[in-house]
């Protein structure tokens, strides 16, 4: 596959031979050459577990210290005081039953995520076939299933990332932007790697994370030298 110029150019930053410390490769996503937009810094992690297995799936919720340098919109499903609380916690939408067709037949998805009051689930069980392949479908394991709208609000406009494996056993977050600088970009990357090492499952045998590559939106990967 030819590459492009820029990517070319990030590429020779990078000893493909050679596995490096967190830290030095942020460092040096911050020297790669730029685009003209502010690329995120994504975190991809193979685990040696076996997704297939319900006692091996890897998943959960942690804030980043430093935010994602995305601003997320959210969308809050719940009636009466808890939809004024939503909306008094800076939800971008809030409704119940009327959203339903919308979302249905107009294929309305402008947010980012969904959080939903326990009584609210029956509704948004019937969008399963459309929000679940878009991963939009609210968990309580991912703390959007709630009652305390106000808090799943606050944290996910704060910084909080959902992590989960996919279908390979790997794990693709964005820890970031470019423009945050290494020092930042390596505190959220610990707070990560923190929470995907405490998650892992008692079933999990051998070796529990096989590798870990930092790159941009554009650019190459880097490998982590594993402790």
């Amino acid at each position: 596959m030819k590459r492009g110029k820029r990517y070319q150019e990030a590429a020779k930053l990078i000893d493909s031979e050679k596995s490096y410390e967190a830290k030095e490769a942020l460092e040096i996503l911050g020297k790669m050459p730029k685009p003209k937009f502010d690329e995120t810094v994504e975190l991809h992690i193979k685990l040696g577990v076996d997704s297939k297995h319900a006692d091996q799936q890897v998943r959960g919720t942690v804030v980043l210290p430093n935010g994602t340098g995305k601003s997320l919109r959210v969308l809050v499903f719940a009636k009466g005081d808890k939809a004024k609380e939503a909306e008094a916690a800076g939800a971008d939408y809030v409704g119940a039953e009327e959203l339903v067709p919308k979302i249905e037949k107009e294929n309305w998805f402008e947010y980012d995520v969904i959080v939903a009051t326990p009584d609210m689930m029956g509704v948004i069980g019937r969008l399963g076939k459309v929000l679940g392949p878009k991963g939009l479908m609210p968990n309580p394991k991912s703390g959007t299933v709630t009652m305390d709208v106000t808090k799943a609000i606050s944290e996910i406009k704060s910084g909080k990332v959902e992590y989960r494996l996919d279908k390979t056993n790997i794990i693709h977050l964005g820890i970031g932007k470019v423009s945050f600088g290494a020092e930042k970009l390596a505190e959220n990357y610990e707070t990560i790697i923190d929470a995907i090492i405490k998650a892992k499952p008692a079933a999990a045998k051998g070796q529990y994370i096989k590798s870990v590559a930092l790159t941009t939106t554009m650019g190459p990967s880097i490998y982590i030298n594993q402790k």
